[in-house]
This record gives structure tokens, sequence and C-alpha cells, in this order.
């Protein structure tokens, strides 16, 4: 099998589950030719802390607090995650949106604390890493009504209508290991053919989703970034092309919406990132 070369857009780095073994994790992506990785932040604290795995390790990562967090959110919220997106490897604002099918935080805190990042990353001239859990259309309303124009769908696991949605407003999709799952994730398989080639995206939510047909499987099933090959390869078997002409093209898209290659400036990072 040859080898393809590809960029994980969503790694949720700063997991407890990978605390003891990170350079390991980020060793194996390499060798598997992950050429990049975007650390997830999903709050302030959590967003500090991707910053300096990025650092660390020559990544790129996100500033924002996901929509389980939004009742956490307060008047200095959108003023740290602002401090934090001067570091130099912040490539997006999020992970932010709507979960509506967790509801760890009530609906109109979501919504407030949604509004307030699309707000931040026009101010910042950031794109989006966006979350959607069972939010549409109220997700698709709230990013038209931000005139958003640089975002990412991530993590798609939804279905047609939602789909078409996304793609009129100009987002970006993101496909996981979702796609592998013959149970929960077989319409993926045909949908993933209606995205346009300049806006697909691949990542692997690691430590979640781990592709379910994954042989042999990780012990306690934790994913990580160097199964994003295998995502690729099994995305390519839906589109019916070679798996190296799709990384090669997501790799690009990835570099387009976040700029990757300026985020890998050699620069040190602005310390301390505020509280």
């Amino acid at each position: 099998m040859s080898a393809i070369h590809c960029v994980d857009i969503g790694a949720n780095l700063g997991h407890a589950s990978f605390a003891a073994d990170l350079g390991e994790v980020v060793a194996r992506a390499r060798a598997a030719g992950v050429e990049s990785i975007v650390v997830t932040g999903a709050s302030v604290d959590d967003s500090r802390h991707a910053a300096e795995i990025a650092e660390r390790f020559g990544l790129s990562c996100t500033a924002g607090v996901h929509p389980h967090h939004a009742k956490d959110f307060d008047s200095h919220t959108i003023a740290s995650l602002r401090e934090i997106a001067k570091h130099p490897r912040v490539v997006a604002i999020g992970e932010c949106g709507l979960d509506f099918n967790r509801n760890y935080s009530p609906h109109p805190a979501q919504e407030e604390c949604f509004a307030a990042q699309l707000e931040l990353g026009v101010e910042l001239r950031k794109p989006l890493f966006l979350h959607s859990r069972d939010a549409h259309p109220r997700f698709a309303a709230i990013v038209k009504e931000m005139n958003i124009e640089r975002a990412v769908a991530h993590c798609f696991t939804g279905a047609r209508e939602e789909l078409r949605a996304y793609l009129d407003l100009g987002l970006y999709i993101g496909i996981t290991g979702w796609i592998c799952d013959e149970r929960r994730g077989a319409h993926l398989v045909e949908l993933v053919r209606e995205i346009p080639r300049e806006r697909l995206l691949l990542e692997t939510d690691a430590p979640y989703l781990t592709p379910r047909d994954l042989r042999p499987q990780p012990k306690a099933r934790r994913n990580e970034p160097a199964f994003l090959p295998h995502i690729a390869r099994a995305v390519a078997r839906a589109l019916g092309r070679p798996a190296e002409e799709v990384a090669a093209e997501t790799t690009r898209n990835a570099q387009r919406l976040f700029g990757l290659h300026e985020s890998r400036s050699s620069a040190p990072a602005q310390r301390p990132l505020a509280a």
C-alpha cells in the first residue's frame, strides 16, 4: 500500500488520554504521512493548552469555546480568546457552534457564545472551526446572519439537506472516521460525492471517532492522527478516486483555509498567554 500525505484538521491532543505519550502520538502521525495537525481548542484553558502543544511540536491549533462549555461564557471569555489568538500557531477560532444533542449548556447560552466567537473570527480575519450537532437549521441561520466567509463544518455527519445548506453558505466540510462506520456512517459514502473537491477536508477528531473498520482496533479504542490515512482511503473509495489524489487535494484545501504555511513560523510564542 503506497504512502499518502495528508493534514488532520481536527485532533483533540490536549485530551487526558494523550498526556502520557503525546510525543509518540505525534511521531506516529508523521511516520504515517500526516504532514500537519490542527490541535482543537474547546475552552479557554484548553485553547491555551492547544497553543502550548502546537508550539512544542510545530503544529497548528484553534482557540475557542465548544458549545458544551457555553454556560461558562462570560464578559472575559472573548478577551481571553483574543489574547490566545495572538499566538503564531493559532490558525482559527473555534471549536464553536451549537450542540442540541447533549445540551450541556442552555440553548440561549450556546447561541450567545457562538455568535460572539463568529464576531471574533471576523474581527481577527481568521477562519472558523464550527460544530453543529442536531442543531440544523438554527446553526445555518446564525452563520448566514453573521455573513461568515471562511469556515469549516467540522466532523460533518448530517443528512443531505444539512450538507446542501452548509455548501450554500460556502463552508468547507470536514469528514472523519464516521464514514468508516457501516451502521451510522453509510449515508456519508454517498453524500461525500456531493462535496466539491475544493471544499473537502479530512480529520480524525482524535481521541474520538476511531474508524470502526480499523484493524487491529487500538487499545481502549483511542483514535489518533496516525489513523488519518485510513480515513483518507475510505473517502477515496467512496469517491472512486485514487487515495493519493484525494489526500493531496484535501491537503491543499487545509493549507488554503488555515494558511498553514504561514502558521509554521518559527517565531517564539508570545508568553504568557493571558488569563
